[in-house]
């Protein structure tokens, strides 16, 4: 029996996105608004996760006091209150890109975890819309960016495969004519090799534009039956939200190769959420 144990800490620190020796411009071009030499800062939270089976002695995959243990010597201490491009050695010559972050806090705490624990992931929030995940399955590490967005819409369950009686049974509540409405929240994952020079998956700048001119501003305020032409004849559930927006997106993203949109999370309410990896998964 295998199960996975979580455990977040957080740390305050600064950095900057500036390669030496390019210009102004050049810099800008490579890394959009947060280009600085001066930097910026974030409260970051990171979450360990490991797996083991359960001591029966104790009912615990592994003792927390260890894991805080090594997250707080091996992290936090050298971490937090630092700039990270001139306080730690790692990131003078890397990128202290959140994917670099993954990384290096994998580097530092997989050493030093009790042997009864192995370490399978490290996420990385830079912020509640941005964080990066490094994890591994079975000998393979996969590093990913997430960006997460959100716009309101309405909709009404209604398909025109049935009957207006088994609509009213199958979708309830949701069948009202008028429709009714939802803050949706998207999620969206780029998985790969991060640049050796920028130490990105992908532009966040370029993300950002192709997720609101394909995404948002066609859908935010919509009513997604009536306004967007891909619901004139399919039901608008969030499943089909969710496979529509991967399609449109897989018209601007690459979803093979390196990087790659790996994954669309679409999440209708706080209870309910949905996830598409493509095709191929």
């Amino acid at each position: 029996m295998t199960l996975l144990l979580k455990r977040r800490g957080a740390f305050s620190a600064a950095h900057n996105y500036w390669l030496a020796g390019l210009t102004p411009d050049e810099n800008a071009a490579l890394f959009g608004k947060w280009a600085a030499q001066e930097g910026h800062g974030h409260n970051y939270t990171v979450e360990l996760t490991v797996a083991g089976g359960i001591d029966r002695r104790t009912g615990m995959v592994v003792n927390i006091v260890d894991i805080d243990r090594v997250l707080k010597a091996e992290v936090l201490e050298p971490l937090d209150g630092k700039f990270l491009n001139k306080d730690v050695s790692f990131f003078t010559t890397t990128s202290p890109t959140l994917e670099n972050l993954a990384a290096f806090i994998w580097q530092r705490v997989e050493p030093h975890l009790p042997k009864i624990a192995t370490l399978t992931g490290v996420r990385v929030w830079e912020m509640p819309t941005l964080w990066a995940d490094q994890s591994k399955r079975g000998n393979t590490m996969q590093v990913s960016i997430t960006r997460a967005y959100d716009f309101s819409a309405s909709h009404r369950l209604h398909s025109r495969h049935l009957t207006d009686d088994e609509n009213r049974e199958v979708f309830g509540k949701c069948n009202n004519p008028n429709g009714h409405g939802h803050n949706y929240e998207v999620e969206v994952t780029i998985s790969g090799e991060p640049d050796a020079r920028t130490g990105m998956l992908y532009p966040l700048e370029k993300l950002d534009a192709i997720v609101d001119e394909t995404i948002l501003k066609p859908f935010d305020h919509k009513h997604l039956n009536l306004d967007v032409p891909e619901f004139a004849s399919e039901n608008p559930t969030s499943e089909m939200l969710t496979l529509v927006v991967w399609n449109k997106l897989a018209e601007k993203l690459p979803t093979t190769g390196s990087p790659r949109m790996s994954k669309v999370l679409v999440r209708e309410t706080a209870r309910n959420s949905f996830e598409y990896y493509g095709e191929g998964s």
